[in-house]
């Protein structure tokens, strides 16, 4: 049997204790070392508590954002400046932007470069979900105004290069929503005063060149875009068209460089099998994903 001290005992686990064999001499010894841990303990919390004091009382600098630039509201140093008109558009034809309020918390906006290249009461921005005649008078007389036109897809649309527009009523009004296509339906069919002007969509083929946000389908245009090509239809002026979408196109550019990535329309990547998230469960968000791989305008 292995030697064992006066008093040692087993402890826990098997170790070997030798509290018991020191007995009281340890005590006095025990006593001391706790009082003189307490006494560290006690000083190092009064520094801590000094040191921060001395720190909250040191002056902070407010945190400001970064300098934008007044006209294209990008910060100064990606301002797209160059690429806007020199001189803003001459247009007869004023558009009236609708814009869902989380729209504006978004950082790469369309809105503020198609402002920048019109003049400012050709272009007027009215932020909200719902408009009433109470709070929102001006665009509810727009509305209600024959010159007035308004910018949503549907059955009971119209083609707007179809369309046979009265000179007598030049110029016109257009009304476009900006928003997500989920927030651009509720909005439209949650307000009444879109129903007064005439509806109108676009006809166009063309893809979007705002490849840096994902589109429901390969012609699902922008806010810019559908201003630019409706614009240059009621001015009869396809030049329009080029000029707003340069700012669009150097904001896409200026972003691929600095590891944006292309986004693909959600049509494009389901019919290419590259569609990463999980079909919906919901029957009619799927019918609306199989319509898309139909070509069935949603």
């Amino acid at each position: 049997a292995p030697c064992r001290c006066p008093g040692e005992s087993d402890g826990p686990g098997g170790g070997r204790s030798l509290s018991a064999g020191l007995g009281c001499n340890m005590e006095p010894e025990r006593a001391a070392a706790d009082s003189d841990g307490r006494g560290a303990g006690a000083l190092c919390a009064e520094e801590e508590q000094n040191v921060l004091q001395e720190l909250s009382e040191l002056p902070v600098e407010a945190a400001g954002k970064r300098p934008t630039c007044s006209r294209c509201s990008r910060p100064q140093k990606v301002c797209l400046c160059p690429f806007l008109p020199v001189n803003p558009l001459n247009v007869a034809t004023c558009l009236y932007i609708v814009q869902h309020p989380a729209e504006g918390n978004r950082v790469l906006r369309t809105v503020p470069l198609l402002a920048a290249c019109l003049p400012a009461d050709k272009c007027k921005v009215f932020i909200g979900r719902r408009f009433s005649e109470d709070r929102h008078p001006e665009l509810a007389a727009v509305c209600r105004s024959l010159s007035t036109l308004v910018l949503y897809p549907g059955p009971e649309a119209n083609n707007l290069e179809e369309l046979e527009l009265d000179p007598s009523l030049s110029p016109y009004n257009i009304i476009i929503i900006d928003g997500t296509w989920s927030q651009a339906k509720g909005m439209f069919y949650g307000n009444s005063l879109f129903r007064f002007p005439k509806q109108v969509q676009l006809k166009t083929s063309l893809s979007s060149q705002y490849i840096i946000r994902t589109q429901p389908t390969n012609t699902c245009l922008s806010t810019l875009e559908c201003a630019a090509f409706a614009l240059s239809v009621v001015e009869k002026n396809h030049c329009i068209h080029e000029v707003i979408l340069r700012p669009l196109q150097a904001l896409c550019s200026f972003q691929l460089q600095h590891g944006a990535q292309i986004h693909h329309s959600k049509e494009h990547l389901i019919k290419n099998g590259l569609y990463a998230k999980s079909m919906p469960k919901n029957k009619r968000k799927l019918n609306r994903m199989e319509r898309l791989v139909d070509n069935v305008k949603v």
